[in-house]
């Protein structure tokens, strides 16, 4: 017996030509229907504000609707890195001081020992938001027990503070390199949650406000986006609906408590599109030169070798093969390892941003945007 089509809910809100919405539509129900997928959330949106989002998921159960906001996981870190840069603009923070200047020692000493010798004196800000540290990832594998990310694939929920973080850095993993000399042309880079999350403690501490309040305080509130939140707290729209759960495939999966302790937000792709134009078009900086920061460098990750780092940012090069008029473009911004994404496509100046809430979804939105991409020029 065939499988039942799933069901596409498109936004009441789309204003792009018919034709250019039925491509959109059927390339997120041919995603849909691969096996292994639950349903799918996606909006793409130009520069000119003409945009298309919709919500596909199965006929013979509970789906999504384009508005319902689902966990963004490391999408995050393009809130994480505006916050930095902020506070790089106020004085609060320098991107080339040490971590040392701003942490304590109980909780820097001892984080990067490489060849017997302390090497976290010599970790600034800028290494940690470009991945050039060294230090490794508490999602990896560490010594005499399973990874966080097979935690993660398999559904199975788990809990860790940020003393179990520094903790399974010194005890149970190793740092891959030095901190990079960020004056050379090229650096080592290698995919460091970890890293992240020293970057959230760096920002309460020069600040004194907890990670949630900076959100709050300097990004949502002023965008006015009203369905992004950190899992610890509430939506400011009370009206928003529940979060789309994810899957392990086919099977629901509840990860409260791990993804509670990742401090990565949900939101929605309404709320995510208007973010990144704010965020490219300088709406939440002083200066012109704080954006350009972000794209200051392009490293290639040894851990994910497709994808290049800058500031918090992803760059994906979509080949010709795959590039809409068999031109190569770019993708720059941010994928997240439940099938998450918000990019734009400088080349084209369009805005993609979604989800597959799959637990083994980080390779799924590369080639789904680039098929977006050839849909959205036709």
């Amino acid at each position: 017996m065939a499988a039942t089509p799933p069901i596409t809910t498109p936004a009441d809100d789309n204003s792009v030509p018919a034709e250019v919405g039925a491509r959109l539509t059927g390339l997120l129900e041919d995603l849909v229907s691969r096996p292994g997928m639950h349903h799918a959330i996606a909006a793409v949106m130009s520069g000119d504000g003409r945009r298309w989002s919709a919500a596909s998921g199965p006929a013979d159960g509970p789906r999504p609707r384009p508005g319902t906001p689902f966990f963004i996981a490391s999408v995050t870190k393009r809130f994480i890195i505006a916050l930095v840069l902020q506070a790089h603009e106020r004085g609060e923070l320098d991107l080339a001081a040490p971590i040392t200047d701003y942490l304590p020692a109980e909780t820097t000493t001892g984080l990067h020992v490489l060849g017997g010798v302390d090497r976290t004196a010599a970790i600034t800000v800028r290494h940690l938001a470009s991945h050039t540290s060294g230090l490794p990832d508490q999602f990896e594998r560490r010594r005499g027990g399973t990874s966080l990310n097979e935690h993660l694939a398999t559904g199975r929920d788990t809990a860790w503070t940020f003393a179990d973080t520094l903790r399974i850095t010194r005890e149970e993993q190793r740092p891959h390199f030095a901190p990079q000399d960020l004056t050379a042309a090229r650096q080592r880079a290698r995919y460091s949650d970890t890293g992240f999350q020293l970057l959230i403690r760096v920002l309460e501490t020069v600040t004194g406000r907890s990670f949630a309040e900076l959100l709050t305080e300097r990004i949502t509130a002023p965008l006015g986006l009203r369905r992004t939140w950190p899992p610890a707290g509430r939506p400011p729209d009370a009206a928003s609906p529940r979060p789309a759960p994810l899957y392990a495939g086919r099977r629901r999966v509840e990860l409260p408590a791990l993804i509670e302790s990742s401090k990565d937000l949900y939101s929605t792709t309404g709320d995510l599109l208007a973010f990144q134009r704010a965020l490219l078009d300088g709406g939440l900086f002083r200066e012109a030169r704080t954006r350009e920061r972000l794209t200051e460098r392009r490293n290639r990750l040894r851990n994910i070798p497709v994808l290049r780092y800058g500031l918090g940012t992803m760059f994906f090069r979509v080949g010709r093969l795959m590039a809409p008029g068999r031109r190569p473009v770019t993708l720059v911004g941010h994928s997240g390892a439940t099938g998450t994404w918000l990019f734009h496509c400088p080349e084209l100046d369009v805005h993609l941003a979604g989800t597959v809430d799959q637990t083994r979804g980080q390779a799924v939105p590369f080639r789904f945007m680039a098929r977006c991409l050839d849909a959205w020029r036709g």
